[in-house]
């Protein structure tokens, strides 16, 4: 099981984002929003928003560490070939973990990126 992302497994050109905003689908819960686009390509992409009105440096880094563990935990149950953003919200660096991951899972089956699907 790989422990962390590769450089190539991020998007973080302001380009890439626009694309997947614009042209993939979205799902908002209560402590982070996602949008999904199929690339075809093999693997998947993650990236990751935070706004500054999440707090200061220190909360916002906690919500992206947050974030980027729930994807990796649960990236064996998604369909390979896409490309991810996720957004994190006001509730996202203080719930419990297992909301966040529920919080995932339930938005990548109305995206309808599970693997189970």
């Amino acid at each position: 099981m790989q422990t962390s992302a590769r450089k190539s497994a991020t998007l973080n050109l302001n380009s890439q984002f626009r694309r997947i905003y614009k042209s993939g689908k979205s799902c908002a819960r209560p402590t982070l929003v996602l949008y999904a686009r199929h690339t075809g390509q093999p693997g998947n992409r993650l990236g990751i928003t935070v706004s500054k009105k999440i707090g200061k440096a220190v909360i916002r880094n906690r919500a992206k560490r947050r974030l980027r563990e729930v994807f990796r935990a649960n990236s064996h149950i998604l369909k390979s070939g896409y490309d991810f953003i996720l957004v994190s919200r006001g509730r996202t660096p203080f719930s419990a973990f297992s909301n966040l991951t529920e919080d995932f899972r339930a938005a990548a089956k109305e995206v309808g990126v599970f693997e189970n699907e």
